[in-house]
């Protein structure tokens, strides 16, 4: 905190910690639903490489997204200690696999830093910025980006 800041300016975010493909990444955690151990998907047809396919949720039919094959990291082959991250993102209802999940966390607006000039544009469509802890460095995602189609199809 500045000298000048008194404790009502500074603004925290709660913020869900997780693993994937060795790297720490965050998001809001209003975003999150619920956190479950991982469960086999039905895979379907011509959907894109980072969809692992679609579990049943309660009665719900729920997408769930390979993270580190869609951030570029490679493909996940989950067992029984990966996690599925059940997030809402614009009303839609999805599965973020991962590694697993460290912490949750009260982040205060200072630590969030922009993600430098030099990074390609596609690091910066899927992180909308860098988290600074004493130890470690956290990407927080943009799930918007995430869930976003690589290829939509024209109507």
């Amino acid at each position: 905190m500045k000298p000048s800041e008194s404790p009502e300016d500074q603004s925290t975010l709660e913020m869900v910690a997780f693993r994937v493909a060795e790297q720490d990444f965050c998001f809001d955690i209003m975003s999150v639903r619920e956190i479950r151990g991982w469960t086999e998907t039905t895979t379907l047809p011509h959907a894109d490489s980072f969809v692992k396919g679609v579990i049943n949720l309660r009665g719900a039919v729920v997408p769930v997204i390979d993270l580190s094959d869609r951030l570029g990291l490679g493909r996940t082959d989950p067992c029984d200690r990966h996690v599925i991250i059940v997030a809402v993102v614009d009303g839609q209802t999805i599965g973020l696999l991962a590694n697993m999940v460290s912490d949750i966390l009260s982040v205060d607006d200072d630590a969030v830093h922009p993600v430098p000039e030099m990074v390609s544009g596609k690091v910066r469509g899927f992180v909308s910025g860098v988290v600074l802890l004493e130890e470690r460095m956290l990407r927080r995602l943009d799930l918007n980006s995430v869930v976003e189609r690589s290829n939509p199809v024209a109507a």
